[in-house]
This record gives structure tokens, sequence and C-alpha cells, in this order.
């Protein structure tokens, strides 16, 4: 399939920490690292957005709403990225996905992130 793979959501209090992980499929292993990477959030009722991304060099952005508390990194011998979640707020609850900053990849199921207080 030509779409990343999610995995690591679950259930976490407020003002824990969680990892998520994305994974390239076969069909996109080759270009994955050549790839500006992102992490996407979809709450119910909103539209995704964007919340960090990472250059194939891992550089790296945020969104005003996770900076400080969220760290995407990469690992390109294993082709996968990863965001670091701490201080997780309820706000933060989302299925997760991740694909390219342009969502060129199709996109995958994602992983749920539940936050509770």
């Amino acid at each position: 399939q030509v779409q990343p793979v999610e995995s690591g959501g679950g259930l976490v209090q407020a003002g824990g920490s969680l990892r998520v992980s994305c994974k390239a499929s076969r069909a996109i292993t080759s270009v994955f690292n050549s790839k500006i990477m992102a992490w996407y959030r979809q709450a119910p009722g909103k539209q995704r957005e964007l919340v960090a991304t990472i250059t194939r060099l891992s550089s790296t952005n945020y969104a005003d709403s996770v900076k400080g508390r969220f760290t995407i990194s990469r690992d390109n011998a294993n082709k996968k990225i990863y965001l670091q979640m701490n201080s997780l707020k309820p706000e933060d609850t989302a299925v997760y996905y991740c694909n390219t900053d342009t969502g060129e990849f199709t996109w995958g199921q994602g992983t749920q992130v539940t936050v509770s207080s």
C-alpha cells in the first residue's frame, strides 16, 4: 500500500506522555527518507491539522499548539518517524496520522490518542 502505517496511540492521563510511530509501507520505503514527513491530527468534528514536520536531515517545525511539548523525529535506517508527546492535554485527543508535508501518500488509518482529565 502507498501509505504509511501509524501505531502507538492509546489512552493517557493529562500531563502524561505517549509516543506514536509511523512506518513506511513497502511501496514507499524507497522514497520515505527523502520526504519532508509530517504528523497530522484530526479531532471529531474538526478538519485535519498539521502538527509537526521533519525534513530528511531532521530539521523540524511545529504547530504553536504543541511547541515545547511534542518532538518529531525520524529514524532513517528503519524508515520510521515518531512523535513524542509530553505534557498531554485533553485537547490533544485526536486520531494522529503521518504523511508527507504535502499529503502525497495515501492516508492511513491513523492511531487514536485519547487524553483524559
